[in-house]
């Protein structure tokens, strides 16, 4: 039986009444119970009651979930009204195995990812085996250690790919989901063996200036210095004053969204592949913080972005996943995207031209695309980062 995948959305701010149409939707479609559940709600939710409706509709049944900023996408388009939406994305699959499974991140996110990681390969009942995709949703934070905690069981080729809890704000109210119960702090990692193939592409609409600078000081996720002079001074020079402002302290999310800072990340056919850096504030010392880690010794290079960019890009790496299994539209069963969340509140009056875009390239096949606020993907040389201001799209094969 081939694989099938179904999706559906929906603005009902009743969770309970919510979750069971989509589900009642998605069984409908795939005609049989799910191999495999992934949702993703808006804190605006009740997320008890999405739970416990999981539990009730299809009990067994691997679920993977995290909230997603204001709303979600589908073939049908966005979904999201006065902060409230929610998506559900099924796959029928009696070939495959799924496993997911969950941990508190606590004081040692690195332990926390394998640790997840293994239970869900148990949970699938593949011990042993490297699965086709390793899918993530975690607190925003400390996506790096969770993905060197994944490398550790499965070294560096085994893709990984999702993205992180988000909220409407960045008021720090995400939450994950797994198998029928609510988590907070916690990585949700889903294992994919599937009867068929998958392909991957991970991409910004971001391209490089001629900017660039070395980084000479850096602790984790703060910026301190770029070849020796404060970051944030440096920073707001090469972006022609974007942060004047805040120079001496303060948010600078909004003000930096279409300026990150780019790093090269291995290439392939000699095209380096950037991964990015959103500077999220100006500490008094002049650092800059990051939703990503730095280290001493890398280069940055000084990003630009346009809003058309943002509106297309996500259509352009549709198609090159589908470029990298040299398939055509008719033979996708679907696809799961992931779009940064402050990309979307950058052209939020125009994100049904990126799901149009989407459904464009895939024909008309499902997908469920969540908003996050940090992107984890898989690059042509089968390398995966953890990044931001991304879209990361894998898509399934039909047979």
């Amino acid at each position: 039986m081939p694989l099938k995948i179904s999706t559906t959305s929906t603005t009902d701010a009743d969770s309970a009444a919510a979750i069971r149409e989509c589900y009642a939707e998605i069984e409908a479609e795939l005609g049989a119970t799910p191999s495999l559940l992934i949702v993703y709600p808006t804190v605006g939710h009740d997320l008890e009651a999405i739970a416990a409706g999981l539990r009730d509709v299809a009990p067994g049944v691997p679920t993977h979930g995290a909230t997603t900023c204001l709303g979600v996408m589908t073939e049908s388009g966005f979904a999201g009204s006065e902060g409230v939406g929610l998506g559900l994305f099924g796959i029928h699959d009696p070939d495959g195995d799924y496993g997911v499974a969950a941990r508190e991140l606590g004081d040692d996110p690195q332990a926390a990812g394998r640790e997840a990681l293994l239970a869900a390969i148990a949970a699938a009942d593949r011990e042993g085996e490297p699965p086709e995709l390793v899918w993530i949703a975690s607190d925003p934070g400390s996506e790096e250690a969770v993905i060197r905690g994944f490398k550790e069981v499965l070294g560096v080729r085994v893709p990984i790919a999702g993205g992180s809890a988000a909220d409407n704000d960045v008021g720090g109210g995400w939450f994950e989901l797994a198998n029928g119960q609510v988590h907070r702090g916690s990585v949700v990692v889903t294992v994919f063996y599937p009867s068929t193939s998958l392909h991957f592409a991970f991409h910004s609409g971001y391209s490089a200036t001629e900017l660039s600078g070395v980084v000479t000081r850096a602790e984790g996720r703060t910026l301190q210095e770029i070849d020796g002079r404060p970051a944030a001074e440096v920073y707001n020079e090469w972006t022609s004053g974007v942060i004047t402002d805040k120079l001496s302290g303060g948010n600078v999310l909004g003000m930096t969204t279409l300026h990150p800072l780019g790093r090269a990340s291995g290439e392939h056919g000699g095209i380096p592949f950037l991964r990015l850096s959103h500077p999220d504030s100006v500490t008094a010392d002049g650092s800059l913080t990051l939703f990503t880690e730095v280290a001493v010794g890398e280069r940055l290079i000084q990003m630009v972005g346009a809003k058309e960019h943002l509106l297309t890009r996500a259509g352009r790496v549709t198609k090159a996943a589908m470029n990298a299994g040299n398939r055509f539209a008719d033979s996708i069963a679907g696809a799961l995207v992931v779009y940064c969340a402050g990309c979307l509140m950058t052209i939020q009056d125009q994100i049904g031209e990126v799901a149009d875009g989407i459904a464009k390239e895939l024909e008309g096949s499902p997908f469920l695309g969540t908003f996050t606020f940090g992107e984890q993907g898989c690059f042509a040389n089968h390398e995966s980062y953890h990044g931001n201001l991304m879209i990361s799209v894998v898509v399934f094969e039909s047979d």
